[in-house]
């Protein structure tokens, strides 16, 4: 993985094919982020990408992003400056400017409405996150095991509505703002989890930025070699391909805040006559054969890929007949501690089996 330094124009192609990839199906499509990212590194200047040492113990770092059902953005468009008026309403709240922007997770649309803000707000962005993938809900960050508030947290939408919130813990964090992001349509943009650069140190997951962009550039040079990019991001990620097939069916409801569901995989060459079900709650969370055979659970990332191209799809967009690769990778060792499979561990999300790392199974 290539170090990256500055994000321009170029680079955000591959940013958003990395994103999407690193967000399991969710996060939002990073196109639509993608576009506000490129206008505003037109109008203001490419992005420096900073070492999350490299700043002072006493800056302050905001992450921004977009909170909500990913289905919703296929029809309810941000107007672009939702995110950087959430930062602004966060500093006034601060009492003082932000240092660094960074991604609250590396997935989806939410690597690259961040780029848009640090572009706009003239701030470097940290070389970061706090997932290492995307999660459905705020609380599921590496801030929360280090300790750190998601308050006070902004939120504002497409016509100019903004709140601040305070709440007794993260949990709540994320109950209450649910709430008031159905009320906005669905989605709303958020600035939460400010921190000081001492306190990011301890919390933010270390080189997403270059892992992203990475991730996006094997794809398209894979595409340009017209070979599927799963056998060369398995073997330099540390995946697998888990399962090759057909969608068959796909149950899939925008309910409080959420695109939950599940898909329906019937089995393609060397998987014929077997069948997977991949369930999700905005994100995809575990891979089983129809018998109940586990063969990925969250925090492993479980991928889905287009056969043909090796595009990254996404719960909103696949559909029946879709050729797919269902793509696994170990996730970030934080989420394998006590504290991160109580956070995003399957019996979190209701499923009645104990997370098995996804190389054992």
């Amino acid at each position: 993985m290539t170090p990256i330094k500055t994000i321009a124009r170029e680079d955000m192609e591959n940013i958003a094919l990395g994103g999407a990839f690193l967000g399991t199906g969710g996060g939002g499509d990073p196109y639509i982020g993608k576009l506000i990212a490129e206008q505003a590194i037109d109008a203001n200047g490419p992005v420096a990408v900073i070492d999350v040492e490299d700043l002072a113990d006493d800056a302050l770092v905001v992450p921004v992003a977009m909170m909500g059902a990913p289905t919703v953005m296929l029809e309810k468009l941000p107007r672009g400056d939702e995110a950087y008026s959430a930062l602004r309403a966060l500093e006034a709240v601060m009492g003082r400017k932000a240092d660094a922007i960074f991604c609250i997770e590396a997935g989806g649309l939410n690597s690259t409405i961040p780029i848009a803000v640090a572009a706009t707000a003239g701030l470097p962005i940290v070389d970061g996150d706090g997932m290492g993938r995307a999660f459905p809900e705020l609380q599921m960050v590496s801030m929360t095991i280090a300790g750190v508030s998601a308050c006070p947290m902004t939120m504002a939408d497409e016509k100019g509505n903004a709140v601040t919130m305070n709440t007794v813990d993260n949990l709540s964090t994320e109950k209450f703002a649910r709430s008031i992001t159905v009320e906005m349509g669905g989605a709303g943009l958020i600035a939460l989890y400010p921190m000081t650069g001492a306190q990011a140190k301890e919390a933010v997951l270390r080189g997403s930025m270059s892992l992203i962009h990475s991730i996006g550039r094997i794809i398209h040079e894979e595409q340009a070699a017209n070979r599927n990019c799963s056998d060369r991001l398995a073997a330099d990620l540390n995946g697998m391909r888990l399962f090759e097939g057909r969608v068959m069916d796909v149950d899939r409801k925008t309910t409080g805040g959420f695109a939950r569901g599940k898909a329906v995989i019937e089995g393609l060459e060397g998987y014929a006559g077997q069948t997977m079900h991949l369930h999700f709650q905005n994100e995809f969370l575990v891979a089983e054969t129809d018998d109940g055979t586990l063969l990925a659970s969250t925090p492993d990332l479980i991928c889905l890929l287009d056969l043909e191209t090796g595009l990254p799809i996404t719960t909103e967009t696949m559909g029946y007949g879709f050729r797919v690769i269902v793509f696994g990778m170990p996730c970030d060792p934080a989420w394998r501690s006590e504290h991160g499979l109580q956070l995003v561990g399957p019996r979190y999300f209701g499923y009645e089996h104990d997370y098995v790392p996804i190389e054992d199974l």
